[in-house]
């Protein structure tokens, strides 16, 4: 696991990195990244070529951790974990629960700590020393240094830790503006969208290739513990007693936030996924029989989103006719009369439920507890599971008769239960994002409700 004290230290660019160097070493590698995060593991699964799973400890019960990695990594010469935020970034400041260091506990997983050393020398030693002292349990077995200002720089910082500390320093990235990566509200570009990434990522991998040693890396890494899997659960098989009912996928530069296991576990409860444009297709696949909106950025393709008439009336006779709809974030945003976007200018949306959504400049980030409120193809009254929020927008000019779909639980930092997205017909739209695995049975009932 490459893991870091805080956010902005350089994880995402140096596990791009790496995968890129190893995969070019002919080494299959399994990338992963710590939480709920969809945006970095764009990256590492382009870096890889292949799939890059979340392990989130929060919303999938912890035991499962394990298994999901032991599962994504079968085949794979190296898994190699991205954390999420600072080492010890959990929950709540009293809870590292879904924190790297939790994912790396569960897992026996050695970690090797990212640090930006900008503006320091010595103190590097000092926080390393903090960073591994502070839970006994974890075992941090190296430090790979960024943001480093010259060799001399190098030299110092890996002196005052391998001295002081002990450990050993694989490795450093120096400061170059080529390396950085556009972000915008919501963290870097997806690489859904149009962009430099292949270009970025050999240029990381070049700098990783002579700068880091991989080679230690990877004696590091098969010392890690042989995974102690539990026996009492496995990934649904898929089921072939089932008629194959389609489940349309929304999927392009505005929308493409879904974690993979939400798929398989579709496929494995017996439903052929086809993948579909809102931007760009002017109808849904053949013989849908329900539809997934998931997460992304509508509102900053909400020109092209809007002028596809051809799909937004599709999508409207499909909620006329009851098929079942599941939105999750920007899936809602697109279902609403209209998007408003960061300029203010306002784009005709779906118009499936009232109000519109519109950037409101201000971040809703947390987990979140949710309980369902009444029947539906997809819930029964009273079920909780666990998702997350993280969004700039907010649903406007929702009317007050508006019917709503969960109960949001109170928490840290909300006290107070409050309510959150909707249930109009047979269309559920929310802007909590769900992992299945939380709740496995939304695939089968998702499945059950297509056919």
């Amino acid at each position: 696991m490459l893991a870091a004290p805080m956010s902005g230290s350089g994880k995402t660019t140096i596990t791009a990195g790496v995968i890129a160097a190893l995969a070019a070493r002919g080494l299959q590698v399994a990338p992963f990244k710590c939480g709920p995060d969809y945006i970095d593991p764009s990256y590492h699964a382009l870096a890889a070529g292949r799939p890059c799973a979340n392990l989130d400890a929060w919303m999938v019960p912890p035991a499962h951790i394990p298994t999901i990695l032991a599962r994504r990594a079968a085949g794979a010469d190296v898994a190699l974990i991205e954390g999420v935020m600072g080492l010890f970034d959990g929950y709540a400041g009293d809870d590292d629960t879904g924190s790297s260091a939790h994912i790396a506990r569960l897992t026996n997983t050695p970690v090797v700590v990212v640090l930006n050393i900008a503006s320091m020398a010595r103190t590097a030693a000092a926080l390393i020393h903090g960073l591994r002292s502070f839970d006994p349990q974890l075992n941090v077995v190296g430090v790979i240094l960024n943001n480093a200002g010259s060799a001399r720089h190098i030299q110092m910082v890996q002196q005052a830790i391998e001295e002081s500390v002990g450990l050993p320093v694989l490795g450093a990235l120096t400061r170059e503006a080529l390396l950085n990566l556009p972000e915008r509200h919501l963290g870097l570009v997806p690489t859904a969208e149009p962009g430099r990434w292949a270009e970025w990522i050999a240029q990381v991998r070049s700098r990783v290739e002579a700068g880091i040693d991989l080679d230690r890396l990877l004696e590091l890494a098969r010392a890690a513990e042989i995974l102690q899997l539990p026996g009492s659960w496995s990934f649904p098989e898929a089921r072939a007693d089932l008629r194959r009912p389609t489940i349309a996928i929304a999927r392009d530069e505005a929308f493409s936030f879904i974690y993979p296991e939400n798929l398989e576990l579709l496929e494995a409860a017996g439903a052929k996924l086809a993948f579909f444009s809102p931007m760009h297709d002017q109808v849904l696949p053949d013989q849908t029989g329900a539809i997934y909106l998931c997460g992304g950025f509508p509102e900053l393709y909400a020109e092209e989103l809007s002028g596809n008439h051809a799909m937004c009336n599709a999508l409207r006779q499909a909620a006329q006719q009851n098929m079942p709809i599941y939105a999750e974030c920007g899936g809602l945003m697109y279902l609403t009369q209209a998007v408003q976007d960061e300029a203010g200018r306002s784009f005709p949306m779906v118009g499936v439920l009232p109000g519109h959504s519109a950037m409101s400049g201000r971040l809703t980030l947390g987990y979140r507890t949710v309980t369902a409120l009444n029947d539906s193809w997809l819930w029964r009254a009273g079920e909780t599971v666990r998702g997350h929020e993280f969004h700039y927008s907010v649903w406007a000019e929702r009317p007050p008769e508006t019917a709503w779909l969960y109960t949001r639980q109170p928490d840290a930092l909300r006290p107070e239960a409050s309510n959150e997205g909707t249930q109009i017909g047979n269309v559920l739209a929310s802007y909590i994002h769900l992992h299945f695995l939380a709740a496995p049975q939304m695939a089968e009932r998702f499945v059950q409700a297509a056919q």
